[in-house]
């Protein structure tokens, strides 16, 4: 089994809405924000290549969307999945799995390539897309608050291609591949554990979106249940300390792995480091 970071450009949000109710004098102490207070963050995603079967967990923004929709999200950075893939020596076609942990549109817009007006296709034409259950129920059918993160063009094509498969259990979805679902940010999240040289690296999502996000009480705004994220975060961090699990971290601009360990503050990070060392 080989692990790759796929980088697939940045995107900036405001600091406010990524860090909650924590004050910006102490949560720009972590993580550095402009003068309109927006942050910058990555789009990571991750291949795995395991033989034949070559599996991508989320894929970014895309890039379907209108200017006036993407310029409210400052798109920057060289990186581009497409770019990330051919350095590897691979393209979109070559991707067998494609693992979505959720449905809001920085994780799942390169799903999904507009061909003509109103006209839309899955870009990954050769995979299986791997969703959990209650996410896709809760995607197509979205409250108030998520509905402008879950856009039907990034959702309702992947059904209609006949390459959806739900998740409807956590287990082992491949090979030393497993997911286990979680519902503070949106309902049913899916986080994959995949076991690589002998240690579990986790792919985090928007579970932990970043190291400046450790603290317990630091749960972002957009979290549709953040009483549940508390209690999410504290038990996924004893398992991830008590098993010294490796985090890879989608959304952290600075960082792309981390262990944690326990102090008297709570979890905080031990080490942090690329993917590649490992």
């Amino acid at each position: 089994m080989q692990l790759h970071k796929i980088e697939t450009g940045n995107l900036k949000l405001d600091g406010g809405a990524m860090f909650g109710v924590v004050p910006k004098t102490i949560w720009e102490k972590s993580y550095p924000a402009d003068e309109n207070n927006l942050c910058n963050w990555s789009m990571r995603c991750l291949l795995v290549v395991d033989g034949d079967r070559k599996i991508l967990i989320d894929n970014g923004i895309g890039d379907k969307q209108d200017e006036k929709f993407l310029k409210h999200y400052h798109l920057n950075g060289d990186d581009s999945l497409d770019k990330s893939l051919s350095a590897l020596g691979y393209s979109r076609d070559d991707i067998t799995d494609m693992v979505l942990t959720h449905l809001h549109f920085d994780h799942c817009g390169g799903s999904i390539i507009k061909t003509g007006e109103d006209q839309f296709e899955t870009a990954f034409k050769n995979a299986t897309y791997w969703i959990s259950k209650d996410q896709w129920e809760w995607a197509i059918n979205p409250n108030h608050r998520e509905k402008a993160s879950f856009l039907k063009e990034n959702i309702l094509p992947i059904e209609a291609s006949g390459q959806l498969k739900l998740v409807e259990n956590e287990g082992e979805l491949f090979p030393g591949f497993h997911v286990k679902f979680y519902s503070g940010h949106t309902d049913g999240q899916m986080i994959p554990f995949v076991n690589y040289n002998g240690k579990t690296i986790v792919f985090t999502a928007d579970l932990l979106p970043s190291i400046a996000h450790v603290p317990i009480p630091y749960v972002m705004a957009y979290d549709t249940q953040p009483l549940l994220t508390l209690k999410e975060k504290e038990a996924f961090f004893k398992e991830v300390i008590e098993n010294e699990f490796v985090i890879f971290l989608e959304h952290d601009l600075y960082n792309e792995c981390c262990t944690l360990e326990y102090t008297e503050k709570g979890p905080r990070v031990k080490e942090t480091f690329k993917l590649e060392t490992i």
